[in-house]
């Protein structure tokens, strides 16, 4: 989803991160748009849970600023990987595929 923020004229995006159907304890769809920061993880205080083996209670945050949306690791045990190379922060793309654990979320836009 594409709009008009009418305070700055700029192009704002809704960012969605799916897992497949067959995905553990999934499947998943999450939704981010601009301004929001949200955890990742199994434990019942992050924002978007993954019902998961390897996902750390609280595995990384999500961000999203000057649209763009931004992964970062939170000191995971496991990792966070960003089409399979795992990363401490990355900026993801369409089409990305961000994987916490053994669940992999492919990056989209509505």
């Amino acid at each position: 989803m594409l709009g008009v923020d009418p305070r700055s004229r700029v192009l704002t995006r809704m960012w969605i991160l799916r897992s497949n159907d067959a995905a553990e304890g999934g499947p998943y769809t999450f939704r981010m748009t601009p301004g929001r920061v949200r955890t990742l993880g199994r434990g019942p205080r992050a924002d978007f849970v993954l019902d998961a083996a390897l996902v750390s209670r609280a595995h990384c945050r999500l961000v999203v600023a000057d649209n763009e949306l931004v992964v970062e690791n939170l000191s995971s045990t496991n990792g966070t990987f960003v089409n399979d190379r795992q990363v401490e922060r990355s900026i993801l793309k369409v089409g990305d595929r961000l994987r916490a654990g053994r669940v992999e979320l492919k990056v989209s836009t509505e």
